[in-house]
């Protein structure tokens, strides 16, 4: 049988496909330090994103009471001050409860999972992380159907 070769309009439409990470949707970045709370915020905000952003669990919350709108993910240190991020989750949830979490910390998932701060089938990135890899992570959790 005769090579069936694809179009190449339609080979680059799947190229741009998987590399396309960003989006439109909101949303809300917690961080307490404050340099890679920047970073984050600019590397989003490259890809589209709206962006809300809080230094801490409580910030957050208040953040998050006073937006009108949804708020489609939130992006959160596992371990802060005041307020970790589980538990910033948890008071968030309510208020919005299609909103997406991604947890983030300098700890691997085994450790955080070991030591009961996160369940296994949660959404992890571990610090450092590539930006893209941030990015891919990101556009995976809000196209995904699990909160």
């Amino acid at each position: 049988m005769p090579e069936v070769k694809k179009d190449a309009d339609m080979e680059k439409k799947e190229q741009t496909h998987v590399d396309d990470l960003g989006g439109s949707e909101t949303v809300l970045i917690v961080e307490d330090d404050d340099v890679l709370r920047k970073l984050l915020q600019e590397v989003l905000q490259n890809y589209g994103y709206r962006l809300l952003v809080a230094e801490n669990g409580e910030d957050a919350l208040r953040v998050g009471k006073e937006h009108e709108g949804p708020i489609h993910l939130l992006l959160t240190d596992v371990v802060m001050p005041r307020m970790g991020g589980k538990k910033l989750a948890e008071r968030l949830q309510p208020l919005y409860p299609r909103m997406k979490v991604i947890y983030m910390s300098g700890y691997t998932d085994k450790a955080i999972v070991r030591h009961g701060v996160l369940a296994p089938e949660l959404n992890f990135i571990q610090k450092p992380f590539a930006l893209k890899n941030l990015g891919r992570k990101v556009r995976k959790v809000i196209e995904s159907e699990k909160r």
